[in-house]
């Protein structure tokens, strides 16, 4: 069991918490604070939207689609999944549970969330400013999402998905450059190209088609480890 020390955990719901682990329903569970009615009201409203968003890339990047509050520290673990870890490679400091969720991905560990009370404003303390670390996490789960498709999508097995996967990222790629194409002819000359604004739309509905069947076919290959 895990629970952080800056007092925005409560002890209640410890019972929770392991009921999931012990009855061998999941092999790692863990609090999630933005479940409960009283989210909004009682957390700051920076790190709520701060915790929401890396939420989102969160489940983009480990492939668990159904959990959210990917900063919790209130959470417990099997023996099994304890063991199957590399932690001294993992990630040391705010980004360690996002970390963790991708590790667990790629072994096919079952995760659940268990909604927990929300503890602010009592006097606890945290030294993390979200401002300072948001790029930093972000490139970390940018370098553990590629990793997680060559280890579980490469090696460990072979799915399509990441062709999808690859094309949705070249032609974001060549979108970027074909826009910038446009706006350079645009401001220097006065005019739309009209070829390259036609490359640039296509490009555009490309990437997000590929990308969003890639991760369709993600949710699909990870719907069974809730």
């Amino acid at each position: 069991v895990r629970m952080d020390g800056d007092g925005q955990m409560n002890p209640d719901d410890l019972t929770a918490l392991l009921d999931p682990v012990v009855e061998g329903k999941a092999d790692y569970s863990k609090g999630n604070r933005l479940f409960t009615g009283e989210a909004y009201s009682k957390i700051p409203k920076i790190r709520y939207f701060g915790n929401a968003f890396l939420s989102l890339l969160t489940k983009i990047v480990s492939g668990y689609w159904h959990v959210a509050d990917s900063q919790s520290g209130y959470t417990a673990i099997n023996k099994h999944a304890l063991h199957a870890i590399a932690w001294n490679s993992m990630y040391k400091r705010y980004g360690q549970p996002n970390d963790l969720l991708v590790r667990l991905n790629v072994f096919n560990f079952r995760v659940t969330d268990v909604p927990v009370e929300p503890v602010y404003n009592i006097g606890e303390s945290s030294g993390i400013k979200i401002k300072q670390i948001i790029f930093t996490i972000c490139w970390m789960l940018l370098k553990m999402f590629l990793w997680r498709m060559k280890e579980k999508y490469v090696i460990r097995d072979f799915h399509p998905l990441i062709f999808f996967y690859a094309f949705g990222g070249l032609f974001s790629l060549s979108t970027l450059v074909l826009f910038a194409r446009v706006i350079y002819y645009k401001f220097s000359i006065g005019i739309f190209p009209p070829t390259s604004s036609l490359a640039a739309m296509f490009s555009f509905m490309s990437a997000s088609l590929f990308t969003l069947f890639a991760m369709w076919f993600d949710m699909e290959a990870n719907k069974e480890l809730k």
